[in-house]
């Protein structure tokens, strides 16, 4: 019988030429290649559309702390809508400045069928676009006080305001509605949303809950485009959630899917990369992130300042949110984006 020879012993020569033959820079070289083993991909397709409402007519009111982006009248919104729909972007997120004057403890212009976001909701969808719209359900934009909530005293009153966000939430359905948006972190709420949605006709109408957001510093230009940076008295940690906490984002969301969310939100996005993944990972269902107006903002004034390239910090920071597993993002960039995209800009 033959025997079988030895394998060689492998010397360090040996595993030099081994090694020698592994050249990761090969796939990077050229164009066609990065772009053929490339993992992530960002297109239109990922992008939904926060815009700011206001009153009046051909209103395009500059948000100081958010260069680029405007609080528009219905009838610049419409106009912005059919550009959001002829650049492919398949959805817009509505949310109002509302007038002082409207603002009271109890939020209640937020039941007002014809409020500001319930007008702009009609007259979009009157154009026929293929556009999905997402409306925002909180008090905060409508209170006197720039909280979520009703208040008994310094108290968040949880059911109580749940009750005022099952109502807000039939009023903008019934004005045309899409996707409801709660971001109050009410507990309970979607179940209850869910409910009355379904009870009043509009099962079809779908909700993205805000499962994950955060109390953060990065909102602070976002509250004043909708104007609650002013009225807001104390803070929201007793509803919004630690930044430190990551399992508790996963039981947040949890109950959101199995009290009837289609989709999840983490917000903010780029700190909080790694919530999107835990979440992406534990419950496989449509996640998004929002690119939350501290995080525009910072993009934005740090090109204007020369210290970036603001196109490409623009793009890789939304492809980081695929990276790590979002299926969408909401982005102030997404006009700018989907230009650049299709090869606009």
């Amino acid at each position: 019988m033959t025997s079988t020879p030895p394998l060689p012993r492998i010397t360090s020569d040996h595993m030099d030429s081994i090694l020698a033959g592994t050249r990761m820079r090969r796939n990077r070289r050229t164009d066609w290649s990065r772009r053929l083993v490339r993992e992530n991909v960002l297109t239109v397709d990922d992008l939904i559309w926060p815009i700011f409402l206001t009153d009046g007519t051909n209103a395009r009111q500059p948000v100081a702390s958010m260069p680029g982006v405007f609080r528009l009248s219905v009838d610049e919104a419409v106009r912005e809508a059919n550009r959001a729909a002829e650049l492919g972007i398949p959805a817009l997120a509505l949310f109002p400045y509302t007038d002082p004057d409207l603002r009271d403890e109890t939020g209640s212009e937020a039941l007002n069928p014809e409020n500001l976001t319930c007008r702009a909701l009609q007259a979009i969808k009157a154009e026929g676009l293929n556009l999905g719209l997402m409306t925002d359900v909180a008090l905060d934009p409508y209170t006197s006080h720039g909280h979520d909530g009703l208040m008994e005293g310094e108290t968040i009153l949880n059911d109580e305001t749940v009750d005022q966000l099952c109502r807000q939430a039939l009023v903008q359905a019934d004005a045309g509605s899409d996707v409801i948006a709660p971001s109050d972190m009410m507990d309970g709420r979607i179940a209850a949303i869910r409910q009355s949605l379904d009870l009043h006709g509009h099962r079809d109408v779908q909700i993205m809950a805000y499962a994950a957001k955060y109390a953060s510093a990065f909102y602070g230009p976002f509250r004043d485009a909708v104007g609650s940076s002013g009225t807001l008295k104390g803070d929201k940690r007793t509803y919004q959630m630690d930044p430190a906490n990551t399992d508790e984002a996963l039981r947040e969301t949890e109950l959101d899917i199995t009290e009837g969310a289609d989709m999840v939100m983490v917000k903010p996005g780029m700190p909080y990369l790694d919530v999107v993944r835990r979440i992406r990972d534990e419950f496989q269902v449509p996640t998004y992130a929002y690119q939350v107006s501290g995080e525009y903002a910072m993009i934005k004034a740090a090109s204007a300042n020369g210290w970036l390239d603001g196109d490409r910090a623009m793009l890789e920071s939304l492809l980081a949110f695929k990276r790590a597993g979002a299926d969408g993002i909401l982005t102030y960039f997404a006009p700018m984006v989907a230009s650049f995209l299709a090869g606009d800009k």
